[in-house]
């Protein structure tokens, strides 16, 4: 499939990602284990809630040209 999250997209879950662990180690609480899908969705590049919406956050196509 292809990558449909942008690289602040991905430094953003990535840390959220750790922020959530952390906080679930600290806490002792299971919860933290959520944290492990925007950390997920960082490593791989793909948001499947994006695709519904037909988001991207990433690079444009190279063919695509910008507006004069």
């Amino acid at each position: 499939m292809k990558q449909n999250v942008g690289t602040i997209d991905r430094v953003i879950r990535a840390v959220l990602g750790l922020v959530i662990i952390g906080w679930g180690v600290w806490a002792q609480n299971w919860w933290g284990a959520v944290g492990i899908v925007p950390l997920a969705t960082a490593a791989i590049g793909l948001c499947p809630a994006y695709l519904p919406f037909g988001l991207n956050t990433g690079a444009k196509d190279e063919g695509a040209t910008a507006p004069k």
